[in-house]
């Protein structure tokens, strides 16, 4: 659905410009919006390089260990219904962990695997486990102490003070995740209690057996 928007965007453009005789401005925007991407992208690069290799020392050092340790009772609290040494809690810290420190490209992966171990206690394979709701809200609205993406886009912009963005991003995403805990709270007591719903039979319907004669 998104590429359908994403190109019906682009058509309209094409065609505005065209009734309006502004092609060549459409088509110098696009290329020069090509341009700035793939500058942007080299000026990630490496400030991202770097904070993946803090990332990797922080992994061989222990301090990774030692955050999500300090992390596993509240993970325990907000995901209840996964047992405390299945694989899923390994990945929901390590998600969690990468994401206080602004490599969402790190958490992503995490996630992912997350997910799939979820899945696998998922009796309704379905939908979306409460747990499952529960990840994916903490992984969009994370607390995030050093919001590495965006310093690296202000630096590459030449930002006076790249580094500024670090205590309203800190607040910011604290109510984000109070906010989103709140909301997963309330929806797991109400799925609870209306029960979950019966997994639906994959297999093909059982086939009417006529009514015996007498």
């Amino acid at each position: 659905m998104i590429n359908v928007i994403w190109m019906a965007l682009i058509l309209i453009g094409f065609v505005f410009a065209a009734v309006q005789g502004n092609i060549e401005t459409v088509t110098s925007a696009a290329f020069d919006g090509a341009k700035t991407g793939v500058t942007v992208c080299f000026g990630l690069i490496s400030v991202l390089v770097f904070w993946l290799g803090m990332m990797r020392l922080a992994e061989d050092s222990g301090l990774l260990q030692k955050i999500a340790k300090l992390l596993s009772p509240i993970v325990r609290f907000l995901f209840p219904d996964v047992p405390k040494n299945h694989p899923a809690m390994g990945y929901i810290l390590s998600n969690m962990s990468a994401n206080l420190l602004g490599l969402g490209n790190a958490a992503t992966p995490m996630g992912i695997k997350a997910m799939q171990e979820l899945q696998t206690l998922n009796p309704d394979k379905t939908a979306a486990s409460p747990a499952m709701c529960t990840l994916l809200a903490l992984n969009t609205a994370s607390i995030t102490l050093i919001p590495t993406t965006l310093i690296a886009i202000r630096m590459n912009y030449q930002s006076a003070n790249p580094t500024e963005i670090v205590g309203p991003t800190l607040a910011a995403t604290i109510v984000a995740t109070l906010a989103a805990v709140a909301a997963d709270r309330y929806y797991r007591r109400k799925f609870l209690r209306r029960g979950p719903k019966p997994p639906i039979p994959s297999g093909p319907p059982p086939s009417a057996t006529p009514d015996a004669k007498g």
